[in-house]
């Protein structure tokens, strides 16, 4: 396979149908979609700017104006969640969910935009542009938080953007209120993995509490801090929290797809102004990561 080219016959055929046929407001139909696909993975796999795109895969303003349709239009999401109803129909999803959050710095092109910092937004799904951009300081200066919850084999299924200063803490339970995948034919979507696992910045009583009352097993390991805490109030701290060491060491999975992710040095460094464009890139990343899974023969 040309290193121009990165997605098989049998992989395209599954995403194929969800590409949109045509642009809505001027009735113009789109062609040449794989070719354009092929072109928009190119570019955040090298990290080359657009104009930079080889001539293979045409003119650089259309492959760059198409991947911000799919990113505002959800494309990408549609598709993602399609898989993830394939997955769970052929029973290949690990319900023992990861949950965790890598930095990538943003490069000088992605921050001469004007942002207001500090002002609240939802970086989950479809929706306007965050006023911020999904732009903020933290130690290693201005960088985007690609907040992720994968299966237990590490393959994405949420994935929220938001500044680099951000609390993993915080996002949890919007990370885990987007996980739903509906079924192939009759019945309600499946919302509840088997377990979470997860690092100490996850740890809270309210976290907890939150998977307990959704018959979630939460594998979260608790910090030095909170277990003097528990102890110095005796009975009155209560009982230490269970976690299963033989599902915790599992939790690496995730650190596992981060460094996949950041193979790509168009994620791993962000260059992209807006946060819906980089997201999709990230959401782009993530299906194929689930696509050999889909397409390997029994």
């Amino acid at each position: 396979m040309s290193r121009l080219q990165t997605l098989s016959d049998a992989e395209w055929d599954l995403i194929e149908d969800f590409m949109p046929s045509s642009d809505g407001r001027r009735g113009r139909r789109f062609s040449d979609h794989r070719l354009v696909v092929e072109g928009i993975i190119y570019r955040y796999r090298t990290g080359v700017a657009w104009r930079d795109l080889p001539a293979e895969f045409g003119p650089w303003q259309t492959v760059w104006k198409r991947h911000r349709r799919f990113a505002g239009d959800g494309t990408w999401d549609k598709v993602l969640t399609a898989l993830l109803t394939r997955a769970d129909t052929m029973g290949v999803i690990d319900w023992d969910v990861a949950v965790d959050s890598t930095i990538a710095r943003a490069h000088q092109h992605a921050t001469n935009t004007r942002r207001l910092a500090g002002a609240p937004s939802n970086y989950m799904m479809q929706m306007p542009e965050p006023v911020d951009h999904a732009i903020g300081r933290s130690r290693g200066g201005l960088s985007t938080k690609v907040h992720q919850l994968c299966d237990g084999k590490g393959r994405p299924m949420v994935i929220a953007v938001g500044p680099g200063q951000g609390s993993d803490s915080k996002m949890f339970p919007h990370l885990l209120a987007a996980v739903r995948v509906p079924r192939d034919g009759v019945g309600r979507p499946r919302t509840t993995p088997d377990a979470v696992l997860a690092d100490k910045a996850y740890s809270s009583r309210a976290h907890r509490t939150l998977l307990r009352s959704r018959g979630i097993t939460a594998v979260i390991a608790e910090p030095r801090d909170q277990q003097s805490n528990r102890k110095r109030r005796g009975s009155r701290g209560g009982r230490p929290p269970l976690t299963d060491p033989g599902r915790y060491v599992k939790r690496h999975v995730i650190e596992n797809s981060f460094e996949r992710f950041k193979q790509w040095r168009g994620l791993a460094t962000r260059y992209d102004k807006l946060a819906s464009t980089y997201r999709a890139a990230v959401l782009l990343r993530a299906i194929l990561l689930w696509l050999p899974a889909l397409t390997e023969r029994p």
